[in-house]
């Protein structure tokens, strides 16, 4: 597989050391000629100086012909920027952009990105394993049906306890899929099942119903 990797800083080198170690075909485009000098001197020369905003350095890199283009700068601009002249002027298939502002996820995915990596939301998703303040933890995208696939958990405190499910103003669009209980076997929910404190909903969503389904789930 070849692919393409914009930004040669730590994330972008050890992504393309991992991804060599497979035997992938790697080229790392960086914008500084000292880090471009230094991967070439540690990974072989996989790296090349270039704006991997500009179509004229894709076209050099052979672009055309990448199965996969990842931006791991630290500019979320340019990772934009970068993927969407991958997908849409040299038809890549599969895109993928770091982000470091979550709130820039939806208008990347909007924007027809295929996969977003926000650092922030694997932090914060993480941390609600062990302390829930997260509300809603993202466990899967359906890309091609603009759906989601997100864990939300039914605080101590929620005003939505004792309620039942047909009594929910859930979105247009969100199902509830299943209900965790701690120490009982999980079930699928029906019209007249009723919430209990530290339930964990598994739902189906879109990206733009997900605030309005936690307010659902765990009051307001």
């Amino acid at each position: 597989m070849y692919i393409i990797i914009i930004g040669g800083g730590k994330v972008g080198y050890y992504l393309a050391k991992a991804l060599l170690d497979e035997g992938h075909e790697i080229l790392v485009v960086e914008k500084d000629p000292d880090r471009t000098e230094f991967i070439c001197g540690e990974l072989g020369s996989v790296c090349v100086r270039g704006d991997g905003c500009e179509v004229a350095t894709l076209t050099e890199v052979g672009t055309g012909r990448a199965d996969m283009f990842i931006a791991v700068t630290g500019d979320d601009e340019d990772n934009l920027v970068a993927c969407q002249v991958a997908k849409h002027k040299f038809n890549v298939p599969r895109t993928i952009a770091r982000i470091s502002n979550p709130k820039n996820e939806t208008i990347f995915k909007t924007l027809g990105i295929d996969v977003t990596v926000s650092s922030t939301n694997i932090i914060l998703e993480h941390i609600e394993e062990e302390v829930p303040t997260h509300p809603i933890t993202h466990l899967l995208d359906i890309k091609d049906k603009g759906l989601e696939i997100v864990e939300v958990k039914i605080p101590p405190h929620s005003t939505t306890i004792g309620k039942a499910v047909k009594g929910l103003k859930l979105p247009k669009g969100s199902v509830l899929s299943l209900i965790i209980r701690s120490q009982k076997k999980p079930i699928v929910p029906t019209a007249s099942t009723v919430l209990q404190a530290e339930d964990q909903i598994i739902a189906v969503t879109t990206p733009e119903s997900e605030e309005a389904l936690r307010t659902a789930l765990r009051g307001s």
